[in-house]
């Protein structure tokens, strides 16, 4: 009899955390609703609505060296900074023959922007008039999806790994939605529309591969 390599009870060999997992499904439900609501509230307006307002007279258009810092955090979302930030990940995950968990970090964030970027030409809210498409916040989606892989797979072996889960998504999706709105690139309502679509897409996308990898191990 061949030696399993599919996810066994105890959960190893898996990117999730251990059972149970019932909350990392509420976690994605509550995230989709979140979007659903914002995108139907928002949904084909050009300007701020008076949350945004309220947030934006206080954040937009900060200092230096404020302005440096969320320039510096708005680079690990573009083209460059991202590759950069998932190729060291996906080299770390590798380098410690975790290959399971760079899968899961590139199907994560590869399906969490992919589904921000379908929403924001459904739901049709512009920014600054000129026609770019801005909800949700593909940058705060972005990282806050990276930190959800991190956490749930730092966590994997451990019990009570729930608020570092939720803590890191909290802080990844805070700081990088601080920046899109200091830069005027995102109203405030499109970074929680950015996090709350991390939040749906991770942890589905932890289960599936779980679930792909476990059939494959089963053989």
């Amino acid at each position: 009899m061949g030696a399993r390599t599919g996810p066994g009870p105890d959960g190893r060999g898996t990117v999730l955390p251990p059972s149970p997992r019932v909350w990392l499904g509420l976690t994605a439900a509550l995230g989709a609703l979140g979007v659903l609501l914002l995108a139907l509230r928002y949904g084909g307006e050009g300007e701020p609505g008076a949350v945004d307002a309220r947030i934006g007279s206080v954040v937009d258009g900060v200092g230096t060296p404020w302005r440096y810092a969320a320039l510096a955090l708005d680079a690990l979302g573009e083209p460059v900074g991202a590759v950069l930030l998932v190729s060291a990940l996906v080299t770390g995950c590798l380098l410690l023959r975790r290959p399971r968990a760079a899968v899961f970090l590139l199907a994560a964030v590869g399906l969490t922007v992919g589904t921000a970027t379908l929403l924001k030409h459904l739901v049709g809210r512009t920014i600054h008039g000129d026609g770019n498409l801005s909800y949700p916040s593909g940058h705060t989606a972005f990282l806050t999806a990276i930190a959800l892989v991190v956490a749930m797979v730092a966590v994997r072996r451990r019990r009570g790994g729930r608020p570092l889960v939720l803590g890191s998504a909290l802080l990844a999706g805070g700081l990088m939605g601080w920046a899109e709105v200091a830069l005027g690139a995102h109203y405030p309502t499109d970074t929680l529309g950015g996090w709350c679509t991390a939040l749906a897409v991770t942890p589905a996308t932890g289960w599936l591969v779980d679930r792909t990898s476990g059939r494959q191990g089963a053989h």
